[in-house]
């Protein structure tokens, strides 16, 4: 009764008092278990009931079953739903997909060109319906939140990733973060800068930049490689759309795998909370890759305490929800031994489990939890489909036009 009365239930009361009412119930084991986004597969009623996970995401390919239909979908995100909110506290989850050319995880969804195509139009209202419709089909299946957009600056054509980056100028994949505001809706004229933003709880969905920071400007073109630059560089370049991502409210941020300077990118508090979070002002939270922090103990394998060494590494430089994704109790366990022996401060869970509460009021998946079956006629409907067809044409139209190729010509 006491927790269906609370201040943090009440969608009038402002979401910082709302954020540190619910704080202030939880325990150390739930605040940990909100840090942590666990694969659907593993995302049984005790992970979420029992031991409160924050969220929930699929791999590529892992799916309800082989061609699910979207109703699949939102069935399968809704049954999670229920177990969180049988928790003790009754927070819900918030479900994370790669919706990074449409919903492309779902079959029958509209695709879209990679971010390579899209930048060869030049078009940001383009890229910014493109997010609005992909936030739309995102929705239909009950799902919260996309990985996207990748906001890459491609230096080298030899990364095995470019077709994941806009442009190699900086300017151009600038211009492109429109995408933000696609997914997530117009924020207001006064909306705080850096502060997480969601506009409509059934037309759109939470977005992620993505990689903080230098994914596309490592060694040689190296995948999760090394990028080795001056500050002043990384800023220019590589860091230069993530201000733009900001100023339009992007809720979450993922990390790159790749090392600056060979200081691995999971681990530098310089740049996740120095840089991040206290110069650019983001307010919503931070997220690691898929098993991110697993490499900061390679070569050795992650066990026993080199997990706990990778996990106080990444969190205390700033990360707030880790992708673990498959070993959720151990990470339970281990960070509860790290905070009680002081190895990481209970001040630095404290912060990321407020952002993480943050961004989900802002959502609104506490008085919204659930999928609504009115949107899922709308998931590859013949409108989207032309949509996806004008990005093609106009991506190829400007492709032809740099090369000066000549259709009628045949050059």
């Amino acid at each position: 009764m006491m927790a269906a009365a609370a201040l943090y239930r009440d969608a009038s009361a402002p979401v910082e008092e709302r954020v540190r009412d619910l704080l202030g119930r939880m325990t150390l084991r739930e605040k940990a278990a909100q840090m942590a986004q666990i694969e659907r597969t593993v995302a049984s009623p005790r992970a979420l009931a029992e031991l409160g996970a924050g969220s929930v995401l699929n791999a590529g390919g892992s799916t309800p079953r082989d061609r699910a239909s979207p109703a699949e979908w939102a069935r399968m995100v809704d049954d999670m739903q229920r177990h969180a909110l049988s928790s003790r506290l009754g927070v819900p989850i918030i479900y994370g997909t790669d919706a990074v050319h449409g919903h492309n995880n779902v079959y029958g969804a509209t695709i879209f060109p990679h971010n390579v195509g899209l930048g060869a139009s030049r078009d940001a209202g383009l890229v910014r319906k493109i997010g609005e419709v992909t936030a739309l089909e995102v929705r239909a299946t009950g799902i919260h939140w996309t990985f996207a957009p990748c906001v890459a600056v491609c230096r080298d054509p030899r990364w095995g990733r470019c077709y994941e980056s806009y442009s190699e100028d900086p300017e151009i994949v600038r211009s492109l973060t429109t995408s933000v505001t696609g997914l997530q809706g117009q924020p207001p004229a006064d909306h705080p800068y850096g502060y997480p933003f969601l506009a409509s709880v059934r037309e759109n969905v939470l977005a992620c930049a993505k990689h903080f920071v230098g994914d596309g400007g490592t060694d040689k073109g190296i995948n999760e490689g090394n990028a080795i630059c001056s500050y002043e560089d990384l800023e220019g370049v590589h860091m230069a759309p993530y201000p733009d991502c900001i100023a339009q409210g992007v809720a979450t941020i993922m990390v790159s795998y790749s090392k600056w300077n060979g200081e691995p990118l999971h681990s530098s508090r310089y740049l996740l909370t120095d840089v991040l979070k206290n110069q650019l002002g983001f307010k919503g939270f931070v997220i690691s890759d898929w098993e991110g922090i697993d490499r900061l103990c390679e070569p050795r394998e992650p066990r026993g305490s080199d997990y706990r060494y990778c996990i106080a590494q990444s969190v205390n430089a700033g990360m707030d929800m880790i992708m673990i994704p498959h070993r959720f109790e151990k990470f339970l366990e281990d960070i509860v031994f790290l905070v009680e022996t002081g190895e990481i401060p209970m001040s630095r869970i404290d912060d990321a489990v407020k952002r993480i509460l943050r961004v989900k009021f802002i959502s609104g998946v506490f008085e919204h939890p659930f999928s609504d079956p009115s949107l899922l006629d709308i998931v590859g409907c013949k409108e989207h489909w032309l949509l996806a067809r004008e990005a093609v044409r106009k991506s190829l139209e400007h492709m032809l036009m740099i090369l000066d190729i000549s259709v009628v010509g045949g050059r």
